[in-house]
């Protein structure tokens, strides 16, 4: 008996990987840093951060920094020595407590702080941090953060920081760990040269001349929680305008700066903010932080999430630096630092991770935002032509859920096989109203928290009502994409899936002589009937391989 196996491939789905290689070990070698980088320490654990203060004064010629930090904390558990986190070169050079000084040690990194008060449950108390030096520079931010110095057009400094995943202990010092943010918020005041301009966090509650050292001072405050690596500086020739957005708790305020000679490009482009605000309260709920408005900041790298400080430096044009990623059309109908850094306030601001190994809780969620927000101004199937197109991305190098507590990320695959995971979850609803229903729940149910994987997959499997464990396994925990193994056979179809994990299960839509049927696939052989099968297609909106066995 000879068998010919045909394999058709979707959208840039190739089927090239073994079962044997599915759990492939993707662990790194990772160092005593890492570890202290990563864990939630004793020196971490007994203690709840509430607020911070953070002062910087800027010296661009020097391209140094200097300030303090004022961590309030609330005792939750057995007093330890406390970890604080600021990354070489930057130093420490003095903590106090009550004007007292407090000793400390230093390991790379981290800081232990010895403190000599006895304290009960609930207390709370703070400490002020005194810090100096010049901090790592970007090389190519986002992706390589730090501090980046700049010059405009003009020859003016520009300056900004990005620091996702590398923390941001590398300018500032405090609890450098995605789990603990300030439930209070936080004040920051930013010293820079008096032609200069500071835009940072919240909203601008005072700007102080310091005429003898030729310098202001602005006072920015943040009062909802807020991720550390959301917290920046962004330095420049800045002009300002703004305007109020009626959403769905009431006024708005959305501020724009930009650098003075690009003030009509950016008037015209973003306008676009008020399009993705719009889709996205429809599809995710109220914008989260309506008490600290919505900011556009012009800055000399591509552009970042910073909460309620969004970075922009897409040079004004629409696309990804003019780019389709999608490769449809549809991805040149918006400018994809607006939509997708903005996407991020409900997914990575609002719902942020508590270990960097879950960031697909981040990215997947707002790389699929980009869909949605096609989909609510140009149709549904623009929407999905879009995710669809973005397959092309797709590496399946490792899996997208990292290594935990070792500040470890997973692949970059977290952006399009992730949002291509959650279209098919959807598609496994099959209930538009239901769906919609389930992302803006999910962003009340976890509003203003850190999550964990288990907590997403727990809520997204009640609400679709079907158990998606295999099915997040199969997409976040490994490299190699399911294929639906048919044979044609008297009285029906018979399927499988194959290239899957042990046990993999999932439903999935399928045309049969160009009717839509759903089967219940697993990994064992099941059997439709059907009379005169003449095709056999699935649903291209499962990110799943098709290959039919003649014999």
């Amino acid at each position: 008996m000879k068998i010919l196996i045909q394999t058709i491939l979707l959208l840039g789905l190739v089927i090239t990987t073994s079962f044997g290689q599915l759990l492939q070990d993707h662990h790194q070698h990772y160092t005593e840093q890492d570890t202290l980088r990563g864990t939630i320490t004793k020196e971490r654990a007994w203690w709840d951060l509430l607020r911070y203060d953070l002062k910087v004064e800027v010296l661009p010629k020097e391209k140094s920094i200097k300030g303090s930090n004022t961590v309030v904390y609330k005792v939750i558990g057995g007093v330890e020595k406390m970890q604080i986190d600021l990354q070489e070169p930057m130093n420490i050079t003095k903590i106090l407590h009550d004007k007292n000084e407090l000793t400390f040690e230093r390991n790379g990194n981290v800081f232990l702080v010895s403190l000599t008060n006895q304290y009960k449950l609930n207390d709370i108390d703070s400490i002020e941090i005194f810090y100096e030096g010049t901090p790592k520079e970007a090389v190519k931010a986002p992706w390589d953060g730090g501090f980046t110095w700049a010059k405009d057009e003009n020859g003016n400094d520009f300056i900004a920081t990005s620091c996702q995943g590398l923390g941001a202990s590398v300018w500032w010092p405090n609890k450098d760990h995605m789990y603990d943010e300030p439930d209070l918020g936080m004040d920051i005041s930013i010293e820079v040269p008096a032609n200069l301009m500071d835009v940072s966090n919240g909203r601008l509650v005072k700007v102080k001349k310091n005429r003898k050292k030729k310098t202001k001072t602005y006072h920015w405050q943040v009062v909802n929680p807020i991720n550390n690596y959301g917290v920046n500086i962004n330095i420049g020739n800045y002009v300002h305008f703004g305007e109020q957005y009626e959403g769905e708790k009431g006024a708005l305020d959305m501020n724009y700066y930009v650098l003075e000679h690009n003030l009509e490009k950016a008037k015209k482009q973003f306008t676009q903010a008020k399009d993705m605000m719009e889709a996205f309260e429809h599809w995710f709920g109220p914008y989260p932080f309506y008490e600290d408005g919505f900011k556009l900041v012009e800055v000399p790298y591509l552009g970042m999430e910073h909460q309620s400080s969004v970075t922009y430096g897409n040079k004004y044009q629409n696309g990804y630096l003019g780019s389709d990623l999608s490769a449809t059309g549809w991805g040149l109908k918006f400018d994809f630092i607006i939509i997708h850094e903005a996407g991020h306030e409900w997914f990575a601001n609002n719902i942020t991770d508590k270990d960097i190994a879950d960031m697909w809780i981040h990215e997947s969620f707002t790389a699929y935002s980009e869909c949605l927000f096609v989909e609510y101004h140009y149709g549904k199937e623009a929407g999905l032509q879009y995710v669809r197109g973005t397959r092309s991305a797709i590496q399946n190098d490792r899996p997208i859920i990292g290594d935990y507590d070792v500040n470890s990320e997973g692949s970059g695959d977290m952006y399009y096989k992730g949002s291509n995971m959650i279209n098919m979850i959807r598609r496994i609803q099959n209930d538009d109203e239901k769906w919609r229903a389930l992302l803006r729940g999910m962003n009340k149910e976890f509003y203003h928290q850190t999550v964990d994987t288990k907590q997403i997959e727990d809520y997204m499997s009640e609400k679709v009502g079907v158990d998606l464990s295999k099915v997040f396994d199969q997409y976040l925990r490994s490299t190699s994409i399911p294929t639906l193994e048919y044979r044609i056979v008297k009285g029906g179809i018979s399927y499988r899936y194959i290239n899957a994990m042990e046990g993999f299960d999932m439903p999935i839509d399928v045309m049969i002589n160009g009717k839509l049927k759903r089967l219940n696939g697993s990994t064992k052989w099941q059997m439709i009937e059907a009379s005169d099968v003449k095709s056999f297609e699935i649903d291209p909106n499962y990110y799943v391989g098709l290959m039919e066995i003649k014999i």
